[in-house]
């Protein structure tokens, strides 16, 4: 009788060590957005829209210019034309000096660039008065 015990408890436990467990772990996978690519057009008409709010604030603007600056592009014409607008509507030079020296350093090593972008932006920056960086000589280091 004891042997019969034995033999059902090393056959109950080894039943229970060959059961597979209850909860399987998922496996790890990636979720990717499914959403709407936004275009070029798209990405510019927001940020467009976004620095010429009549009502943003300083800032506003410099969390709209970190933000885009953060990006993996240097930012077109007409969204640069547009925050210096703002910067204007804002009374706000430093802002506006600030934001061509970030271009610039965003431009990096492809020195025709910020030239390309100076050439695009002069009418405005006649026009609203804003002086580029090396026009006020702060440009050296």
């Amino acid at each position: 009788m004891f042997r019969a015990a034995v033999r059902l408890s090393v056959s109950g436990v080894r039943s229970l060590t060959r059961t597979q467990p209850r909860c399987q772990a998922l496996l790890a996978s990636r979720c990717y957005s499914h959403g709407k690519q936004e275009t070029d057009e798209e990405f510019d008409a927001r940020w467009i829209t976004y620095f010429n709010k009549p009502d943003i604030d300083a800032w506003e603007l410099r969390k709209g210019m970190n933000t885009l600056i953060g990006y993996d592009l240097v930012p077109e014409p007409k969204i640069l034309e547009a925050a210096l607008r703002a910067c204007r509507r804002l009374d706000d030079l430093a802002s506006a000096v600030r934001i061509l020296e970030a271009v610039k350093d965003k431009a990096g090593p492809h020195k025709d660039i910020y030239p390309y972008l100076i050439q695009e932006l002069r009418p405005t920056l006649d026009e609203l008065g804003i002086s580029t960086p090396e026009e006020l000589g702060i440009d050296k280091v």
